[in-house]
């Protein structure tokens, strides 16, 4: 999460990360959750991808921006384009 060429900064590139999830193009097992949260060291923001017993699978850092504007494509999942 601290490379800096992994962070989220536009909506585009969240929704593509969150597709990518869904679709298991991370090979993650047991996906049951995602959610946005702030790093309590350093305030940084960041997108998680949680198991059924809420354990971090993945994180990925984010941008105020994406923080602020993604939140209901996190909470409300997004739809794959045709």
């Amino acid at each position: 999460m601290n490379n800096e060429s992994n962070v989220i900064d536009n909506l585009a590139d969240l929704e593509a990360f969150l597709l990518e999830v869904e679709s298991g193009g991370y090979g993650l097992k047991g996906v049951s959750g995602v959610g946005m949260a702030t790093k309590n060291s350093d305030g940084t923001r960041f997108v998680a991808v949680f198991d059924d017993k809420q354990q971090l699978l993945l994180a990925r850092g984010i941008t105020e921006d994406v923080y602020t504007n993604g939140q209901d494509m996190v909470r409300n999942g997004v739809k794959p384009k045709h």
